[in-house]
């Protein structure tokens, strides 16, 4: 009976020590709990060494996330505060094309607001065809990095458009106003062509009396018929540099190519060359390379000015009985038309300079050669136009190759 009332005094000192234990730890864990949700404190409360680790753990780690985030605040206000002063509009996309944030100036470009429109689909405040292309290639991983030119808002502004990539499938809309830019390069090309338009009529008449004083009566004396050539060979120069300066006037000024058609490319070759010939009076040989039986499509008269500026180039700068050679090549499915001479050759620091308008790379041979300083830009903007560029190899002393680069939709079977 003894062991019994022993046996069951020994239960009941487990039990209470059970219970005094629980709610110790309960008591423990309350205010471990409330320590970590006080982040004043500073001080651990007493407890068991496992719940104290397992608590100061926590608390390190809260610590440390508490640390990250207010960096990432201070990044993120720092951004914000930067993209709210740049002079662009930048809207935030999300992967559904939902207006997700944009800054002060996106705001006022639209006429918008960030507490309306926060999740507006943006086609529906951009609903243009050409906008929703570019939407579309942009989605579909094409490169659209030269972006879309848009007129929007009343009264209506140019607005340059592009779409940059960000994470979580998202995207960056930003819009610059260009319409300043836009209305004095507008103004430019207008100056040069109404200038032009000007000159063209005197100096047409004094090419006119220049002409007639030589074959009505001729000069008396070598001084006097040298002189008259020098005018007239100055004049007839003065002539083709308006000509040149009315051309390129006119392609930056269509924005589109008027008329388009099948060109028969080995003909055109053909008459080229044989208007080379004429050009050179038989001081060069100019052959006929490789010519694939293959047309292209585009504009027939910007196209023959553009070849034909190439090849009155590498006569100018090829000595006397160099060689020139024409060839008409698919390469890489994409149609070429290429001039190679035997020339003077160009050093690499000048070619990207090449296509400037008036960039002589040595002045006193080139206004001497005849040309007008005009020539490669006139073909820049005829290739640009056409999709295509232009492309030169040159190795100084032995001569040069251009090629006017051309995309393949063009080529005609």
């Amino acid at each position: 009976m003894s062991f019994a009332y022993a046996l069951a005094g020994l239960l009941g000192l487990c039990l209470a020590w059970a219970v005094v234990r629980l709610v110790r730890e309960a008591r423990q864990r309350r205010a471990l709990l409330a320590w970590l949700r006080d982040t004043a404190s500073a001080e651990l409360p007493d407890g068991d060494d496992a719940w104290r680790e397992v608590f100061s753990a926590q608390r390190q780690l809260q610590k440390e996330n508490r640390r990250d985030l207010a960096q990432l605040t201070m990044r993120l206000e720092r951004f914000l505060k930067a993209t709210q002063a740049i002079p662009d509009g930048v809207i935030l996309l999300d992967a559904d094309d939902r207006i997700e944030w944009h800054n002060r100036v996106a705001g006022e470009q639209l006429g918008i607001a960030l507490e309306d429109d926060q999740g507006t689909l943006i086609v529906h405040l951009f609903r243009y065809p050409v906008f929703l292309s570019y939407l579309r290639r942009f989605r579909s991983g094409e490169a659209t990095e030269d972006g879309l030119s848009l007129e929007l808002g009343t009264p209506p502004r140019q607005f340059l458009v592009r779409l940059l990539p960000v994470a979580n499938q998202g995207s960056l809309l930003l819009l610059r106003d260009v319409t300043d830019m836009v209305r004095t390069e507008r103004m430019r090309v207008d100056f040069v062509a109404n200038v032009s338009h000007e000159l063209r009529t005197p100096v047409t008449v004094i090419s006119g009396f220049l002409e007639q004083m030589t074959c009505d009566e001729p000069p008396q004396g070598e001084d006097a018929k040298r002189f008259l050539a020098m005018m007239s060979d100055q004049a007839g120069r003065m002539r083709r540099l308006i000509e040149d300066l009315l051309t390129l006037s006119r392609l930056e000024g269509e924005s589109r190519l008027v008329s388009e058609d099948e060109i028969v490319m080995p003909t055109m070759i053909a008459e080229l060359i044989e208007e080379a010939d004429a050009l050179s009076s038989g001081r060069h040989t100019v052959t006929c390379g490789e010519v694939e039986p293959v047309n292209l499509f585009g504009n027939p008269e910007e196209l023959r000015s553009a070849f034909a500026n190439l090849l009155s180039n590498a006569i100018r700068y090829t000595p006397e009985w160099g060689e020139i050679t024409v060839r008409w090549q698919v390469h890489e499915g994409k149609p070429v038309f290429s001039v190679q001479d035997t020339g003077i050759g160009i050093a690499s620091d000048h070619i990207p300079r090449l296509t400037e308008r008036f960039y002589r790379v040595d002045r006193g041979r080139s206004s001497s050669s005849g040309g007008t300083g005009l020539g490669l830009a006139i073909v820049k903007h005829v290739l640009s136009r056409h999709g295509g560029c232009i492309k030169i190899d040159s190795t100084p002393g032995r001569g040069s190759t251009f090629s006017a680069m051309l995309p393949a939709e063009r080529l005609r079977r």
